[in-house]
């Protein structure tokens, strides 16, 4: 950092005779020194600047609320306590709609508004017209930038029907403002930096690099060859995990040998030779291992790092923007659950990413100028057989038994066919070209659908498209589905399960429902202008976009309805 020189205030001030002057003088030039220590040390810009020059969004996939508090004794002072203490904690954050998987969340957080609005109704929706299951972020227009094609990696916001945050920083601020996201996986990258980013990065599982596409790209810029180049992936990959502390330190969590554990390579205890289970000394490795570990969350923090400074974000007066996804806490409560002690073990160690960032970043771009955004994609759910030993009502739905009836009791109502085309994401598509050649009552098969699957165990609530279309639900769980309904891409039926209950599925921990443990999500402001304060009141993560746009004085993401809140800094 180039160093501020003081020379001409020196030379030119003459200290006066009086003496409560010269103590003045004496106070002003220890001042002076003060702020030119301060300068050289990396201490920039104490005072904030008038917008932030340099805005760090952090979304974490399955963070619940009561994590910051169930580990909080191991937590590092310089992390998550950091941004609890020395900023803004929104202790009272939740998402406002029902099927609460990770890419809606992502979309939410970009857009500032509900999927009913934004389009991105789940990680994956089906569509009745070509039959098939459209991904959230499948393009396959676009080709890969540093790697070779392949569909999980062919990724863009084509499907947002809304603008987001980043759109509209780029309308108002073009080329002057530069706009980056950088995550594990596509769909997360791609729903941060949105349509018009500079750069969307993500991993490539066959390589173990850091890969963009065509929609933003067609060269890596140098800087992202060299990051690949040093192969840190199989450096991560070419260890043991271990226990960051001894086992008997992990008293917040279920043994570690909990028998619904599945595992992702070789058992399900401590430690792991990820050098074994990678195959490192294969010809062909297997580098998606690093997503399943919390070295993959280690990965991203490096490669954020780096963008931040080889694109030198936050150094002039014009803002810029990097959003970063971290999703290896769901792929290990994928296979371990959320209770099991490989989950707490990568928590801990994404807290020691966050404070190294947090350390980064006001050294490089000053507290003053940067402003942390951090939240949760979404919370998680806690193994029903974990619940289940514990002695709360909690279970598994036969998804598929209730399918498999439904189909022969449509049958016996309305005569032999295809009555329903799928039953995906908690929702029951109807043959509609079947009932409309049939010439029957489609709201009135929607009915009859819904009354009978609430016949079955592990249903809280059965509630049809055109109830949706024709109702207004102001509160609760219906508020909530009708938030997660788009007439373009939802079914005919959504069901909502009992709370503590998941579908029959190989997952170990999952999320998608309206429930609190699914819901209830951190939100923590942390730098530029940010007070040190605790806020009570209920705040949807999609007020967070239209607020960084209201502070930005630019225009709010199309499909935000403008709800902001300026408690953390005014």
């Amino acid at each position: 950092m180039e160093k501020i020189k003081h020379t001409a205030i020196f030379t030119t001030f003459k200290a006066p005779k009086d003496r409560v002057m010269k103590k003045n003088i004496a106070f002003f030039t220890f001042m002076i020194l003060l702020v030119q220590t301060t300068l050289v040390t990396g201490q920039i810009n104490r005072f904030p600047s008038k917008k932030p020059k340099l805005i760090v969004q952090i979304a974490i996939d399955y963070f619940r609320i009561d994590m910051l508090y169930k580990y909080q004794a191991k937590l590092e002072e310089k992390g998550f306590k950091k941004l609890m203490s020395e900023g803004t904690f929104c202790k009272n954050a939740s998402i406002g709609y029902g099927l609460t998987q990770t890419v809606p969340g992502y979309a939410s957080i970009a857009t500032g508004t509900q999927p009913a609005v934004h389009g991105i109704i789940s990680n994956n929706w089906y569509n009745p017209l070509k039959k098939t299951i459209v991904d959230a972020c499948f393009d396959p227009k676009v080709t890969i930038t540093g790697g070779e094609n392949e569909p999980s990696l062919q990724a863009s916001p084509k499907h947002l029907f809304a603008s987001t945050f980043t759109d509209e920083l780029k309308l108002a601020l073009g080329s002057r403002s530069k706009v980056f996201a950088v995550a594990m996986d596509p769909c997360a990258a791609v729903m941060l930096a949105g349509h018009i980013a500079d750069g969307a990065y993500y991993y490539d599982n066959r390589t173990g690099n850091f890969v963009t596409n065509s929609y933003y790209t067609d060269s890596l810029p140098d800087w992202v060859g060299n990051f690949n180049k040093k192969q840190l992936a199989f450096t991560y990959l070419n260890r043991t995990w271990e226990t960051l502390y001894d086992m008997e330190k992990y008293t917040e969590c279920d043994n570690d040998s909990a028998r619904y554990e599945k595992g992702f390579g070789a058992g399900t205890t401590f430690p792991y030779n990820l050098t074994a289970i990678a195959k490192l000394d294969k010809k062909h490795p297997d580098y998606s291992i690093l997503k399943y570990t919390p070295f993959g969350n280690t990965y991203v923090h490096d490669f954020a790092i780096a963008a931040i400074a080889y694109e030198n974000l936050g150094k002039d007066k014009y803002t810029d923007y990097i959003g970063i996804g971290f999703n290896s806490l769901r792929y290990i409560a994928k296979y371990y659950g959320t209770e099991s002690v490989e989950f707490e073990d990568a928590f801990l160690r994404l807290d020691k990413e966050i404070a190294h960032l947090l350390e980064f970043l006001n050294e490089t771009v000053g507290k003053g100028n940067v402003l942390v955004v951090v939240t949760g994609t979404s919370g998680v759910m806690d193994p029903p057989e974990y619940l289940k030993s514990k002695k709360i009502t909690a279970g598994r739905y036969k998804q598929m038994f209730a399918y498999s009836l439904l189909k022969t009791y449509l049958g016996a109502l309305y005569g032999d066919g295809n009555w329903v085309s799928k039953f995906d994401n908690r929702q029951i598509f109807l043959n509609r070209t079947l009932i409309e050649d049939k010439k029957l009552n489609l709201a009135e098969i929607q009915q009859k659908t819904a009354d009978f699957l609430m016949q079955f165990n592990g249903i809280s609530l059965s509630v049809t498209a055109t109830s949706l279309k024709n109702n207004n639900y102001t509160e609760g769980v219906l508020s909530k589905i009708q938030n997660s309904y788009n007439p373009k891409r939802s079914g005919d039926v959504m069901l909502v399960l009992q709370p503590y209950y998941m579908e029959d599925v190989s997952d170990v921990s999952a999320s998608g429902s309206p429930y609190s443990y699914d819901t209830k999500v951190p939100l923590m402001f942390y730098g530029w202008k940010t007070k040190i304060r605790k806020i009570d009141r209920p705040i949807d993560i999609s007020e967070i976009a239209p607020t960084l746009s209201y502070i930005l004085e630019i225009m709010y993401p199309s499909g935000s309805a403008g709800e902001i809140f300026t408690d953390f800094y005014k």
